[in-house]
């Protein structure tokens, strides 16, 4: 329980303000359509980070506990400083909407733009930290939805209001704990 709640808790806050926040903006502006951008969403997502949870799982099978506990320790506190960075949207993820209707343009554009992304990172690391991919993966994608359905419903009207400096701190504080949690031995009953 304790993956399922840690990761929606910590991907809902490095959600906001990221790229796919955002790109939740534009779709519902240019849109106004928001149960297929909502549907493209929650599809890009589980399939997105269902590979980042897949990749966890496998990471810790083939890596010992103690060099896993170091790359976790240390991933996590990269988050940390990575969450402090402000991300912006690309004009070529927002393209790709001309060419399908908007469930596909949203399932498109959500899965490219979440490649590579803080919160794809971040279901690899909590996934291999937790050794419960499929908690780690419903959680991440519920934190996901969690951000971005709001954004759908409101638009960019509230975007302007939300404060984005207190809410990228406190995600890269709890990055950051889980990172210094893990490098002093927390989860060493997971074999870490």
């Amino acid at each position: 329980m304790e993956a399922l709640l840690v990761s929606t808790g910590v991907v809902t806050l490095a959600e906001i303000g990221d790229k796919t926040q955002l790109l939740a903006f534009l779709l519902a502006a240019r849109f106004k359509k928001p149960v297929p951008i909502i549907l493209g969403i929650l599809v890009a997502t589980l399939f997105n980070h269902g590979i980042a949870g897949a990749l966890g799982a496998w990471i810790t099978s083939v890596i010992s506990p103690e060099i896993m506990r170091w790359v976790l320790g240390l991933s996590f506190i990269a988050m940390a400083v990575w969450t402090l960075i402000p991300d912006e949207i690309e004009e070529e993820e927002t393209r790709i909407a001309k060419r399908f209707g908007v469930f596909g343009a949203t399932l498109v554009t959500f899965f490219l733009a979440e490649m590579g992304d803080k919160t794809q990172v971040a279901t690899v690391a909590m996934a291999a930290h937790y050794a419960t991919p499929v908690m780690v993966v419903i959680g991440t994608t519920l934190g996901m939805l969690i951000a971005d359905v709001p954004a759908v419903f409101i638009g960019d009207k509230l975007a302007s209001r939300i404060p984005m400096k207190p809410v990228h701190i406190t995600a890269a504080a709890i990055f950051a704990l889980l990172g210094v949690m893990t490098l002093l031995g927390a989860g060493k009953e997971l074999g870490f």
